[in-house]
């Protein structure tokens, strides 16, 4: 669920271990809680929420695990607050990360983000030290052999629908669109029967860094612990993992 160069994670993301997806099914958890308690429990009327179940399902997340989650968000049961955080901060050779977290308690999120910063030889910044060399685009990734659409036809399908961008690339597809175009360029490929490795609005590096070995295994170490953070939801970073000098 990170912001790796273009193709690197997408194969990699289909075969996450049962408790690799455990721990991501829990986070997509919390973001379906957030975005019931801040729209209702209806995905006709709650956009929001109808991009989290996208999301959901592109992590290959059961319909049943969505309704529970959903249902239990909607219920008196759940009365944990949970609030959106983004933190920005370097990695080695002032490699630029972005991390979004899900939290019902700042100050435990906080330490521990720093604490990670720290300990593997990045440092923690201030609101906008990073986020100013990303851009927001909604990402759709579709796997070519999921359809029997033909590349023109999918691209037509994208661009009239409103998409900013598509390319073709390996094994899949890709569509950006701006933020506030993603749920419409999303919805109208859904219902043409497309089905997406990956669908939801990112932090798009403007640019990537390289790193020599030591750097990156450094880097390394500070993704996988923010990612294995119980807290976080998203870690989007500049790091061109596949351009290691």
């Amino acid at each position: 669920m990170s912001g790796h160069s273009k193709w690197h994670n997408i194969a990699a993301k289909k075969g996450k271990t049962d408790a690799a997806r455990g721990k991501i099914f829990t986070k997509l958890g919390r973001e379906l809680l957030i975005a019931v308690k801040e729209g209702g429990a209806d995905p006709a009327s709650n956009s929001k929420l109808r991009d989290v179940i996208a999301k959901c399902k592109a992590n290959n997340m059961p319909n049943d695990n969505i309704e529970r989650s959903i249902k239990r968000a909607a219920g008196e049961g759940s009365n944990a607050h949970y609030e959106d955080v983004v933190y920005e901060g370097y990695g080695p050779n002032g490699a630029q990360i972005i991390v979004e977290a899900t939290t019902d308690n700042r100050n435990r999120t906080a330490g521990d983000i720093r604490h990670i910063f720290d300990k593997f030889g990045g440092n923690l910044g201030a609101t906008g030290s990073v986020s100013w060399s990303f851009d927001k685009k909604g990402v759709i990734v579709i796997e070519k052999a999921s359809t029997k659409l033909s590349e023109d036809d999918v691209m037509m399908e994208a661009i009239e629908l409103g998409a900013d961008n598509f390319e073709s690339e390996d094994e899949f597809y890709e569509i950006t669109t701006s933020p506030d175009d993603f749920s419409k360029v999303r919805e109208g490929l859904e219902a043409k029967g497309l089905e997406f490795v990956e669908a939801e609005v990112k932090m798009v590096p403007q640019n990537y860094v390289s790193l020599d070995a030591d750097a990156a295994k450094k880097m390394r170490l500070i993704i996988d612990n923010l990612e294995d953070n119980d807290d976080v939801s998203e870690v989007w970073h500049n790091w061109d993992e596949e351009g290691e000098e």
